[in-house]
């Protein structure tokens, strides 16, 4: 279906959503909870139709009020935005679902206000900062995202949510506060904004502005550094995802893969190749930084004696990968970085979602790594082995296709001893944590057919978000000659930093020119 503004819709939809949300959840609150699921079932079919479009190979740019970048705000949608989109909208449709479940506990969603709202503004704010061509408006996303993760967080109160808060909301403060320094600096420098103009008037600055543009580079990596938990920024991390709620934790499994997706999109289009003083800014150092990452968060799941803790170390390790995969910095460590993405966010969102279900069959000692009688031991122990398999890169899951692939892409880079190193112990350490974790607690655990009463029973939705989750997992093992195509052809996209400049800059508005008023200058 060829409609011209299918690209904005991921934006507006949860944006229109989330304000109906505000007006019926205090008097309404099923009619919240019935708009905010088919939302998102909704948004999920548009992703997969704009992944569509984008997989033809072409930027598709988008440009907001009909003004010709890089003087109005454009978008752009491309296959890496695309597969964000859809990533996104996946890992949604369970939070959602599973929001919904609770059983006598009560619902997940009941126990605060407002929560499909910040749900959706929330949606709002990830997709547009995938979907944005342009820095400020970037800036603009993350502080739509972040506000409404803040009161995700504090959803349903309690000491360790307001602690936990408390950190997070000052750590990503600061972070926005260097946001808008290296904005300000680099609108300051090249007068523009847009991103793919900033990588035509990067490459073309003289010496005696070589410090500021550096400087203004290296704290955009900082900040995103701060979102995808880069070594030493993520001491925030394990903390605010074991407080949050269930299905918000699994929710904010894609919040670090934003900081990701930026810093692979910043360093390839803007501070890559061929950004005169700017190029390779973030070489060597990135991939150091995200060894360490790796090896710290290894050793986090070993020390870890909570399984929340454990997926929250996890998730870590996993943006380490991710980040290594980036440093790195050819296209085929890029396009590995890419297959694993999917994968590591598909099982860091699972895990959050069945480590509350498993904590609510196990009476006081809920997710505490001790032996205990386990309503369902056997559901819950085969659910965890699988996902354990898959976190920890075993085959045959898509972690380990997705690490295989990075140690392939790296055997003959500079770096390729220390990448391995990493890449093996750290797998090794967290195959360690994740069998220990399991064998305390189905192995050691008895059956408890006392505790199989109605209050330890799982909600349908419940079963039903984890059962999808699962479902993506196989089918990226299944499909994953098909991603691993897709991988490399986004890899490729993403290295031409040309094709992106012409399609942005190059987009013409739809209706025809603009004729100033007397006494007005046309931009």
């Amino acid at each position: 279906m060829n409609w011209p503004h299918w690209i904005v819709v991921p934006i507006v939809l949860p944006l229109a959503a989330g304000a109906l949300c505000v007006l019926l959840e205090p008097r309404t609150p099923r009619a919240a909870r019935a708009l905010s699921i088919c939302t998102t079932v909704v948004l999920l079919g548009v992703a997969l139709h704009l992944a569509g479009v984008a997989a033809a190979g072409s930027v598709h740019p988008y440009l907001l009020g009909n003004w010709k970048a890089p003087f109005g705000i454009a978008l752009a949608l491309d296959r890496l935005s695309a597969l964000m989109l859809v990533l996104t909208a996946v890992v949604a449709v369970a939070s959602v679902l599973y929001a919904r479940g609770g059983g006598a506990r009560g619902a997940h969603d009941s126990q605060g206000p407002h929560y499909h709202a910040l749900f959706q503004f929330q949606l709002m704010g990830l997709n547009g900062a995938f979907l944005t061509a342009d820095l400020f408006n970037l800036f603009v996303f993350f502080e739509v995202l972040l506000i409404a993760s803040y009161g995700l967080l504090l959803h349903g109160g309690g000491a360790p949510r307001l602690k936990a808060a408390i950190h997070y909301v000052g750590f990503n403060l600061t972070g926005s506060a260097l946001f808008l320094v290296a904005v300000a600096l680099l609108y300051g420098i090249t007068g523009t904004l847009n991103m793919a103009d900033l990588a035509q008037r990067v490459a073309v600055l003289g010496p005696e502005k070589a410090a500021l543009v550096r400087s203004a580079a290296l704290l955009l990596i900082v900040v995103f550094g701060v979102k995808a938990a880069l070594l030493p920024l993520y001491f925030w991390l394990p903390d605010t995802y074991r407080a949050a709620a269930a299905p918000v934790a699994a929710l904010f499994a894609i919040m670090t893969k934003v900081g990701v997706y930026c810093v692979a999109r910043v360093t390839t289009l803007i501070f890559g190749d061929g950004a005169g003083v700017a190029t390779d800014i973030a070489d060597p150092w990135l991939a150091w930084l995200a060894i360490g990452t790796l090896v710290l968060a290894a050793l986090g799941t070993l020390a870890a004696v909570r399984l929340r803790t454990l997926v929250a170390y996890l998730v870590i390790a996993s943006a380490g990968t991710l980040l290594l995969a980036i440093g790195l910095g050819s296209g085929a460590t890029l396009s590995a970085a890419l297959f694993y993405l999917v994968n590591s966010t598909l099982v860091a969102a699972a895990l959050f979602l069945l480590v509350d279900s498993i904590a609510s069959g196990r009476g006081e000692a809920a997710d505490t790594m001790i032996p205990s009688p386990l309503a369902y031991r056997a559901a819950y122990g085969s659910l965890f082995f699988l996902f354990a398999v898959e976190a920890a890169g075993l085959p045959p899951m898509g972690g380990f296709i997705g690490k295989a692939l990075l140690l392939q892409a790296s055997a003959d880079l500079p770096l390729m001893a220390a990448t391995w190193g990493a890449l093996l112990a750290s797998g090794f350490g967290m195959m360690i944590a994740v069998a220990r974790a399991g064998s305390t607690v189905f192995w050691k655990a008895a059956d408890a057919n006392r505790m199989q009463t109605a209050a330890a029973r799982p909600a349908l939705t419940e079963g039903v978000a984890i059962g999808w989750l699962t479902l993506a997992m196989l089918g990226v093992v299944f499909n994953a000659g098909a991603l691993t195509r897709y991988a490399d052809a986004t890899a490729g996209q993403l290295l031409d930093r040309r094709a992106y400049i012409d399609a942005v800059l190059g987009a013409q508005p739809a209706s025809p020119a603009w004729i100033p008023r007397e006494g007005m200058k046309k931009p």
